[in-house]
């Protein structure tokens, strides 16, 4: 199978969220940029300061990049490191939800606000309150509830919030080890006008096919970053990638809390260190976002692309042969 083309190659793209609004397929991700900061498992060379939007009418069609849709430097709390966003709409108003560095080098999430699925966004003065670590992503259920998951560990400091305090000296510790379970991704009710959670901050389970936690050392199954959760038939599909191992791989629960239990991989490597997707219907046909370094060479620039994803006779995930 010929590998797909990113979906655009005017600009370095990551970490892609899709969704479909007003019939439109809209993509946001973040935005590389070229650094001569080296590579490091604190993940300094990915130096992002804005946000882009871009949309397509078909897959395979012309894609619109309709430019810079919030800047680092609007938002009052930021101080560096703008990564991989999402979006959401309800009632009429469009949300983007992103992490960055505050003024003391704490990960945290904030929320921008706009009138059109391209923004431009305005963005909360503050970060939403109890969020923390990287990698927002939104769901919004049938019955207008709306989640929100993030998390992630080395350089995206889940390993710092095990006591639900921030602490600076765990950041060593990269995760999880020894004879314990990985750490978990976060999720969080919304409140209603989707800019403050709703309750409290919990852990999303994620069970392996055993029924018990996944371990710290199963590498190949465990929690990293990357939290995206799509609705197929009823059941919540849990997907993340394993970072070091460079998979995406998927859980499947009965509700958007969990627990999850783990149902295999979607994606195989690809060229590149990070591996971070989306999953979205569009049209009558699935598709998976990712991104590769396939346009570049370098692992801080990097471009995404997208593949079509079946269901099999038990709802299992997978590429589909061949692509449209």
């Amino acid at each position: 199978m010929a590998d797909p083309k990113p979906i655009v190659d005017h600009l370095f793209t990551a970490d892609p969220s899709a969704h479909v609004f007003n019939g439109k397929l809209y993509v946001y991700p973040s935005h590389d940029r070229e650094t001569d900061i080296q590579d490091n498992d604190n993940g300094d060379q990915y130096d992002m300061t804005d946000y882009h939007v871009f949309s397509m009418d078909s897959v395979g069609g012309p894609v619109t990049d309709h430019g810079i849709a919030l800047k680092a430097d609007s938002v009052p709390w930021v101080d560096k490191q703008m990564w991989a966003p999402d979006a959401a709409e309800k009632n009429g108003k469009y949300y983007l939800y992103y992490p960055a560095r505050d003024k003391e080098g704490i990960f945290r999430i904030g929320v921008a606000v706009g009138d059109k699925p391209e923004g431009p966004f305005e963005p909360d003065p503050e970060p939403i309150q109890g969020s923390y670590s990287i990698d927002p992503a939104t769901f919004v259920d049938d019955d207008g509830k709306a989640y929100l998951y993030f998390g992630g560990i080395w350089g995206g400091q889940l390993q710092c919030w095990r006591t639900g305090k921030f602490v600076r000296e765990a950041y060593e510790t990269m995760e999880a080890s020894g004879d314990e379970p990985a750490l978990l991704p976060r999720v969080a009710k919304l409140t209603d006008d989707m800019r403050s959670i709703d309750g409290e901050v919990r852990e999303v389970v994620i069970n392996d096919s055993d029924g018990k936690l996944i371990h710290a050392s199963n590498h190949d199954r465990r929690f990293f970053e990357a939290a995206w959760l799509h609705k197929y038939k009823g059941k919540y599909y849990f997907s993340y990638s394993t970072g070091d191992t460079h998979y995406l791989v998927y859980a499947i629960g009965e509700s958007p809390l969990g627990p999850f239990t783990y149902a295999g991989r979607i994606l195989e490597p690809v060229q590149g260190w990070t591996t971070h997707h989306s999953i979205v219907e569009f049209k009558g046909k699935w598709y998976l976002f990712y991104h590769d370094t396939s346009l570049s060479g370098k692992n801080h620039l990097r471009s995404v692309k997208m593949r079509e994803l079946v269901y099999d006779a038990d709802d299992k995930l997978k590429l589909a042969e061949s692509q449209s």
